[in-house]
C-alpha cells in the first residue's frame, strides 16, 4: 500500500509516574495509517506496529533502558 505523504501524524504522549519524568526522554507514539510507532525526545523511534498498545511499551521499554543508564 502507497502512504501518501499527506497522510496526518497523530500523536500521543506515553504518560509515565511524575518520579519517571523529567530527564531528557520524553516518548510519544505516532500514527501513520495503520501503523503505530513510539519516538523519543532524544532520537530514538521503534518498530512500526499494528498495535498501538505494542508501541506503548516500547517506549515504556526504552524509557526503563534509559533509565538505567
Amino acid at each position: 500500500m502507497h502512504q501518501d505523504s499527506s497522510d496526518p501524524l497523530v500523536e500521543a504522549p506515553v504518560l509515565l509516574p511524575p518520579q519517571s519524568q523529567g530527564g531528557a526522554h520524553t516518548t510519544t507514539t505516532v500514527e501513520r495509517g495503520s501503523f503505530c510507532l513510539a519516538r523519543c525526545s532524544c532520537g530514538w523511534t521503534g518498530p512500526a506496529r499494528r498495535s498501538r498498545d505494542r508501541a506503548r511499551t516500547d517506549a515504556t521499554e526504552h524509557l526503563t533502558a534509559a533509565e538505567d543508564h
